[in-house]
């Protein structure tokens, strides 16, 4: 509710696409900069006390924001301050939340249903949140949403106080200087091919096809002629189809066949922005988001579930937190990018640039399956995930018929 708030209540004070991608750059920059280190601070501390703070923190913003705007003193410096704030925030929590997800997960074999159903939670409320956001706004105003949100930390700090959870053996281990533990787990992550390959393929979509949320607003002004209802709208058509694609992650009985599937998501990612930025029919336009969010969020919570599945326990949180800044870290570039070429060259060819880059990026990582299947599925097998060989029914070479491990 409060981005989609946020973002309306800029392009209604300013009227500038550029400004828009300045709120994404802020909001999301810091991640590149502080989610490395948040990663380290993971492997070494309770996590669980980590995501406390972070909630206080981001609560805190969202109060002043609410109180800022409901008093008419708001400026469009306030909110880009405000936004980067949240940013800081988010950059710490979100690599930490990944990495605990783990603990909340007492078998190994659970742990895709698990990622799976953390994001359905995720994109139910990007599926609810915009909506009533879009309702409010045009009846009320931006203030409510950003009171509203700030109210729903109570919940979280709740639940989080609630839980019972024993820390990750790893931590309390002497450690290192954090700048040595940093470069180790660069080193781990880039220096394994399959997870060196789902990040760069994460990053180049977060990078060129990610931000088109951003221009989402022009779209709804501008191409549809619809007001801040229409912009909410279109947001949830992207969460609808968003969680479709958690919903049926969920319902997998395994993490074989998500390398596959990473490639099918991509090109219906592709698919869905395409026909988006060429729609001017405002029910086109919804069922192209649902595909694009069925799509995108399909091949980041895919590849989520793989790097969980294959890093080893005590780097978790540094390789989360690199996955964290191929996510999001890239967003803000591709943010202030999107803003500035969609006010040269317009929005519509600036979404098609982006799904072409997607394309490309899809291609290349679909020529690298096979090398990428090969590397993990030892991986598989000494889990057990592949029963065949596990089960002692002869070595790998002896069982031409083993099921793909990323196929």
């Amino acid at each position: 509710m409060q981005q989609v708030a946020m973002s309306w209540l800029v392009y209604r004070l300013t009227g500038s696409a550029f400004l828009l991608g300045v709120i994404g750059f802020t909001s999301q920059i810091p991640t590149l900069i502080f989610a490395p280190f948040a990663g380290v601070l993971a492997d070494r501390w309770n996590r669980r006390s980590l995501l406390i703070a972070t909630q206080i923190l981001a609560m805190a913003q969202s109060t002043v924001l609410a109180v800022d705007v409901l008093a008419g003193t708001v400026q469009v410096w306030h909110l880009i301050a405000l936004s980067l704030v949240l940013g800081i925030s988010n950059s710490v929590e979100i690599p930490v939340r990944q990495s605990f997800v783990v603990e909340l997960v007492s078998r190994r074999e659970d742990l895709s249903n698990a990622i799976a159903l953390n994001s359905s939670m995720v994109q139910a409320a990007r599926l609810i949140g915009p909506a009533i956001a879009g309702l409010l706004v045009a009846s009320i105003g931006e203030g409510i949403c950003f009171i509203l949100n700030s109210l729903s930390y109570l919940a979280v700090l709740v639940a989080l106080i609630a839980m019972r959870i024993t820390p990750s053996p790893h931590r309390g281990k002497p450690h290192r200087n954090i700048l040595h533990e940093l470069r180790e787990g660069f080193r781990y992550a880039f220096g394994f091919g399959p997870i060196r390959s789902i990040l760069l393929m994460v990053a180049l979509v977060s990078l060129t096809g990610m931000p088109y949320a951003v221009l989402v607003p022009v779209f709804a002004k501008e191409i549809l002629h619809g007001g801040a209802h229409t912009y909410g709208f279109l947001m949830t058509a992207g969460g609808c189809g968003a969680l479709i694609g958690t919903v049926n992650l969920a319902s997998r009985t395994s993490v074989l066949g998500l390398g596959k599937l990473i490639v099918t998501a991509g090109l219906l990612f592709v698919a869905g922005i395409s026909s988006f930025a060429l729609s001017s029919n405002i029910n086109i336009s919804f069922l192209s988001l649902v595909i694009a969010g069925f799509g995108g969020i399909t091949m980041i919570a895919s590849s989520n579930t793989i790097l969980q599945t294959i890093l080893e326990e005590d780097k978790r949180g540094r390789v989360m937190s690199l996955f964290t800044v191929a996510f999001m870290g890239m967003v803000p570039f591709g943010s202030i990018g999107a803003g500035t070429m969609a006010g040269i060259i317009g929005p519509r060819p600036t979404l098609l640039i982006g799904a072409i880059c997607c394309l490309v990026g899809t291609a290349v990582f679909a020529k690298n399956l096979p090398r990428i299947r090969e590397k993990i599925r030892p991986i598989y097998i000494d889990m057990g995930i592949i029963k065949e060989v596990a089960e002692g029914m002869g070595s790998a070479s002896e069982q031409p018929q083993i099921p793909d491990s990323t196929d």
